[in-house]
């Protein structure tokens, strides 16, 4: 007897439908699954038998075959352990069809019959409502973050007898209820603040610049300045988090597997901070199963690489994709795929080897051959990519000792929420919404400097040994400057400060 059931898998971070299809035949005792399936789904047989007879039903002594349609798309995970399990009972008759073309089934089977969750519950929810699909069963664990989506009957189950039970119509399941607005507000809280940061005023101007313009950043300085505690409140002073933008950040870290147990909802800006130790894949996505990357989780937060020059070569240039197009794109023989890495770059760094080149308490031991060769470990066209460059000095005793005395991040945020309002009206219509996406038509039509303005960015591009890439950087951290200011055209002052921003353009980290 024939039997299918609805289910869903994952193609990068959206979802597709999946029917599992089981006949039940005469012949050797047997359980062979095809359609491209992993290694964890051959395994399901073993799984599903047990769960089976573990929770009173009759596995059948037959020839059993499924089939994973469509069946040319490699299918991974252990999601389809349950559905598997319903098309067996459905084939014997142990199991009512009626519901079976209504509603999706996904779920780990223990060997109990326990369900247990699974990764992907919350793109497969959008996949299952976009397919007009009624509902959807899944583990018990997974119910909140499937919730989330709208239009869609969740049911959660805790194990196989109570899926069939409900299937029967033995027994109701209510349809999990979940309030998605408290959610959102209850997980948009952050727990840290720049009120927390004692001094460095002039970084955290810094880093309010780069917060309303989109701009990318690096910070220099010694050894326990600061700049890890300062990289870690940037987000804090990004614009508050949109609901589609929640949604499709969860759906990062819900196929990753990296969702919080109490949270439903990623609804504050990611802050990712990986070891420079990092693989290339850990980095921007990849391996044997492709699977996100570090520079993914980071999506529509803040991607903060401490040490920056000690990361591999090979991992800080693949990160060139991702800040040209805001996406990685890994391809594999079977398929390609895309996931979503528009993050802001925050990295820190030493001045020299030892850290200690410029500090006026310690003796630098390096030479000028070691620093040159030490800055040199960032190349020309990913240091094309950081407008703004921020040396960040230590905090000298009297600030350490006195209270807290900045900002809030909510003050900081009403100017940087102000700032891009304006370029985004600015930039309507051109797919683009900061000021450091700008391309050079946009820079000429919108980065009108005011009388001497001009003249001052010549002087600095002449006499301060600036490089030709850091035109354009200046300008459109100017125009970011301005935003914040609420000038319409640019002033030498934007400009003056815009070029204070560009270090490393200079020759300073040579003796």
């Amino acid at each position: 007897m024939l039997a299918k059931v609805l289910s869903g898998a994952v193609l990068g971070i959206d979802a597709y439908i999946v029917n599992v299809e089981l006949d039940v035949s005469e012949g050797l005792p047997s359980f062979n699954t095809v359609g491209l399936p992993d290694i964890a789904i051959k395994e399901a047989r073993d799984r599903v038998t047990a769960a089976i007879k573990n929770s009173a039903f009759i596995f059948p002594i037959k020839r059993v075959t499924a089939n994973l349609a469509p069946a040319d798309i490699r299918k991974e995970g252990s999601a389809f352990d349950l559905p598997l399990a319903i098309a067996v009972l459905a084939a014997t008759g142990q199991v009512g069809i009626e519901m079976l073309d209504k509603i999706a089934i996904l779920g780990e089977l223990g060997m109990d019959g326990s369900v247990r969750p699974i990764k992907g519950a919350l793109p497969i929810a959008v996949g299952v409502r976009d397919s007009d699909i009624q509902g959807l069963i899944l583990p018990k664990d997974n119910a909140k973050e499937a919730s989330v989506v709208n239009g869609i009957q969740v049911y959660p189950v805790e194990n196989l007898r109570e899926t069939v039970n409900f299937l029967n119509g033995e027994n109701n399941l209510e349809a999990f209820d979940y309030d998605i607005a408290e959610a959102f507000a209850r997980s948009s809280e952050y727990k840290i603040d720049f009120s927390d940061v004692k001094g460095q005023e002039h970084v955290k101007r810094a880093l309010e610049v780069a917060a309303a313009g989109g701009h990318n950043i690096i910070m220099i300085g010694t050894p326990g300045s600061g700049k890890t505690m300062l990289a870690m409140r940037l987000p804090t002073i990004l614009p508050v988090m949109s609901l589609e933008e929640a949604l499709e950040t969860t759906k990062i870290y819900s196929v990753a597997g990296k969702l919080p147990d109490d949270f439903a909802l990623i609804a504050v800006r990611p802050f990712r901070s990986p070891h420079h130790t990092i693989s290339d894949a850990g980095l921007i996505g990849g391996g044997r199963i492709p699977r996100p990357g570090e520079a993914s989780l980071a999506h529509n937060g803040v991607l903060f690489l401490d040490e920056f020059p000690e990361f591999k070569k090979s991992s800080l240039e693949v990160m060139r994709q991702p800040l040209e197009s805001g996406s990685v794109t890994i391809s594999r023989a079977a398929a390609s795929l895309s996931y979503p890495a528009n993050f802001m770059l925050a990295a820190a760094m030493n001045p020299c080897p030892c850290g200690f080149k410029g500090d006026p308490y310690h003796e630098c031991r390096c030479t000028p051959g070691q620093v040159q060769k030490y800055m040199g470990k960032i190349s020309g066209p990913l240091l094309d990519r950081i407008d703004i460059h921020v040396e960040v000095a230590a905090v000298p005793y009297e600030k350490l000792a006195g209270e807290p005395t900045g900002e809030s991040s909510h003050e900081i945020r009403q100017r940087v929420n102000r700032a891009r309002q304006i370029q985004h009206e600015r930039l309507a219509g051109s797919g683009i919404y900061c000021s450091a996406s700008m391309q050079p038509k946009q820079i000429r039509k919108y980065c009108k400097m005011a009388e001497g303005a001009d003249q001052l960015l010549e002087v600095a591009i002449k006499q301060l040994g600036l490089s030709a890439r850091a035109y354009d950087r200046i300008l459109k951290v100017s125009r970011t400057i301005a935003d914040l200011a609420e000038c319409d055209i640019i002033q030498a002052e934007h400009i003056s400060e815009a070029i204070q921003y560009r270090s490393l353009d200079r020759d300073l980290w040579l003796y």
